[in-house]
């Protein structure tokens, strides 16, 4: 089943993810499309979150603008794309993201400025490959003295998986290795002091890269709600929960719920869909300085 609509199935379909669905368009480019779902335990919940989809493109297109360096975009203006018509015109405008093929790089570059969700439960749990490194005493939520870089296999379905660094040097070589580390904990501190000047911290996020040719450019999202974890900087506190702008509502409410983490997920109810979408809302917002009523008007790329 696909989850976008049947406009634009015109294009060859070549691949589907939780959020996007990805459309050829020709050999050099392809359309990628974030459709309004949400997953929770690597299950799709029944029910979309309103303009999720776009918020993530929104602040994809504003954080390629802003870190200059290469990338897959290439347009996000539906009438770039060939051969189809204007009602699907109407439902890809603010959701698509035309882009360039690339050779995916199958590493997930993930950068870490805090101890909290996973390499927290490994940390206090004994240590394991995103921590082995790490100093003893620390506390859930604590600022690392310098970000740390642990990434992780870019697994097809199911949950991706850390690697030690000798693992990760071995999946894509030294020197892509050495590259690809220094190229995101560059790109993590860019976007940390960023959004520092906006009032949020950025505690962890993931990149992914692929290759034309002989260079390596960004690919996917980059540092949105659904790859980043965005504390609001004035919650901030160690020892204990932050609040953040990423599925961790979600999360909380459905740990409540008498569920088995199996698909299907549960129904979301109206306030819970509300909150979602209005803890992404405020994600762009605050990043971006722009009202996201605007974007959703046409104040987009």
């Amino acid at each position: 089943m696909l989850y976008t609509s049947a406009f634009v199935l015109t294009l060859e379909h070549i691949g589907s993810g939780k959020v996007r669905e990805i459309y050829a368009v020709d050999d050099e480019r392809l359309l990628i499309v974030a459709s309004d779902r949400i997953s929770a335990y690597d299950v799709i919940m029944p029910r979309e979150i309103p303009d999720k989809g776009r918020v993530l493109t929104g602040l994809s297109v504003h954080w390629f603008d802003v870190c200059d360096q290469p990338h897959h975009l290439l347009s996000t203006d539906p009438a770039d794309v060939p051969g189809i018509g204007e009602d699907a015109r109407s439902y890809l405008a603010g959701r698509m993201m035309l882009v360039r093929r690339a050779e995916v790089i199958p590493m997930e570059c993930v950068v870490r400025g805090y101890l909290y969700g996973s390499s927290w439960r490994e940390y206090s749990s004994g240590g394991g490959p995103t921590t082995e490194h790490l100093p003893a005493g620390l506390d859930q939520g604590s600022k690392l003295e310098t970000p740390i870089f642990t990434p992780a296999t870019k697994a097809e379905t199911g949950h991706d998986e850390n690697l030690d660094e000798a693992g990760a040097r071995a999946l894509v070589g030294d020197d892509l290795y050495e590259y690809l580390k220094q190229r995101s904990i560059a790109l993590y501190e860019m976007g940390n002091a960023y959004a520092a000047e906006r009032g949020i911290l950025l505690a962890d996020t993931k990149f992914e890269f692929g290759r034309v040719g002989d260079e390596v450019i960004l690919i996917d999202e980059i540092l949105t709600p659904d790859s980043s974890r965005y504390w609001p900087a004035e919650e901030w506190r160690v020892g204990g929960t932050i609040p953040s702008f990423d599925k961790q509502f979600l999360r909380e409410w459905l740990d409540k719920q008498p569920w088995d983490k199996e698909p299907p997920g549960p129904d979301l109810p109206d306030d819970v869909v509300a909150g979602i979408r209005h803890r992404y809302v405020e994600a762009y917002e605050r990043l971006t300085g722009s009202s996201f009523d605007d974007y959703l008007s046409g104040g987009r790329r």
